[in-house]
């Protein structure tokens, strides 16, 4: 309750408050994410138990939402010194986070339905308003066409099962007597909403665009929180759904595998760093999809290792690209070279992200994807060829965007490269650190799940 009013006042003061309101709002959000960290694992009902839950999932999403809220206005904090639409700027980045932290709250399918639509709202704003290139126009109607024209079907099955079951609760059991096509037909529609804002190979255009149009904060909270959003559904609806996940499960499986091992060779061969770090995203998701799907408790577990642990680790490493972007004046990695050269500490935090993106120990990704692993294996042994891709891949882009920015020759056309700020370099280390203390905590977060 704590968290959710203090979000609404911070709200209302970014309307009113003018002077130090940054300063305000940041501080806020971490301190509301560590007031926060007493619900994870702790189940409870407020609001009279129908409206609003908690449970491991969603206060673990509660606190990541709230944690990198703070981290992405410190990305954007040249809008503040600019004063140039700060104050729209920070009113839109809390009203996302207040809806986000509704979302994952609710307690049940037609609430989530209403904010995880509402959701695209302020994120349209924040890609409109402070993008960086005349085709965001674009880059967003792609994001609100794909994530509205596919949560259509999903409306049509959740007003259906209201009429079959007299209730969309989440802790309640949903009785679907389907077999056959429609059985299949109706899963399929059911998670079509979530596998597109996840994304998954075949419905994935959105995301590539909106991350290299969006400004830094627009593709912190879309890597990290929002794709969550859908990976938070997708968990909620498999969950409820669990008997019609073997109808063409395999088909999915298959679909989510060579779609990550296919975006792995397209990362390879990027020259833009957003746009390798948003294709790199799309693998890292279907690999969390296959394990969900494998509807055990092995792939639960590394679910939720993969929501947090990529969460993290995708922002930061967007947050680095613009760093990148500021000091050198363009994010191609055919000019960026040499930031070894002139800042060694920078190239250091490269090293630990992208090392904790290619699951390299004790990053939580590495947790999280050998318990995928042993979840999706544990269905049929012919899955471990695509997986050794994934892996394999994954490791590559990493390397590859790694040894292009910060080894080589200082290039002739970029003139000087400009320092990058100490509040950059605090706002990495607030991304990987908590990154690696939550694998020595994952074992408690199994037991939760157990």
């Amino acid at each position: 309750m704590l968290v959710f009013f203090g979000c609404l006042a911070l709200l209302l003061g970014s309307l009113a408050f003018r002077a130090y309101v940054w300063y305000v709002v940041v501080g806020s959000f971490f301190l509301l994410s560590f007031v926060s960290l007493f619900n994870v694992g702790v189940c409870g009902w407020w609001f009279g138990g129908s409206l609003f839950s908690l449970d491991l999932v969603s206060s673990c999403m509660v606190t990541l939402s709230l944690w990198l809220g703070a981290l992405m206005l410190l990305a954007n904090w040249g809008v503040y010194l600019s004063m140039d639409g700060s104050k729209s700027f920070l009113a839109v980045v809390v009203f996302l986070i207040f809806t986000l932290l509704l979302g994952f709250s609710v307690d049940n399918f037609f609430g989530f339905y209403i904010f995880f639509e509402l959701s695209l709202v302020p994120t349209f704003f924040l890609i409109v308003g402070w993008g960086y290139q005349p085709e965001r126009l674009g880059a967003s109607m792609y994001m609100v066409l794909y994530t509205v024209g596919a949560s259509l079907p999903l409306l049509g099955c959740l007003l259906f099962c209201w009429g079959e079951q007299g209730h969309l609760s989440f802790h309640l059991a949903f009785v679907l007597c389907k077999h056959g096509f429609g059985g299949e037909a109706f899963f399929f529609f059911f998670v079509l909403a979530f596998l597109v804002k996840v994304p998954v190979f075949f419905v994935h255009l959105w995301l590539p665009k909106a991350h290299v149009e969006a400004p830094v904060a627009g593709s912190m909270i879309l890597a990290g929180v929002l794709l969550k959003l859908g990976g938070y559904g997708l968990v909620r609806a498999v969950g409820k759904l669990a008997g019609l996940v073997s109808f063409g499960g395999e088909k999915y499986l298959a679909l989510v595998l060579w779609g990550g091992v296919l975006t792995g060779v397209v990362c390879v061969r990027q020259v833009d760093m957003k746009s390798l770090i948003a294709y790199s995203s799309i693998g890292h998701m279907g690999l969390f999809v296959g394990g969900i799907l494998g509807d055990n408790v092995w792939g639960w577990q590394g679910g939720l290792g993969m929501l947090l642990g990529h969460g993290l680790c995708s922002s930061a490493m967007f947050a680095l690209a613009n760093v990148a972007y500021e000091s050198a004046g363009t994010r191609s990695m055919l000019l960026v070279k040499g930031f070894l050269s002139f800042f060694p500490f920078l190239a250091f935090l490269w090293f630990l992200v992208c090392s904790s993106n290619m699951a390299a120990p004790p990053s939580l990704n590495l947790v999280s994807e050998i318990l995928l692993f042993v979840s999706i294996l544990g269905g049929c042994w012919l899955w471990a060829f695509p997986l050794g891709l994934l892996s394999f891949l994954g490791g590559a882009y990493s390397l590859y965007l790694y040894t292009s920015g910060q080894h080589g020759g200082f290039v002739s056309s970029c003139q000087a490269y400009l320092p990058a700020k100490s509040r950059s370099f605090l706002m990495i280390l607030c991304h990987w650190l908590p990154l690696n203390a939550l694998f020595l905590s994952s074992g408690r977060i199994v037991d939760f799940v157990s």
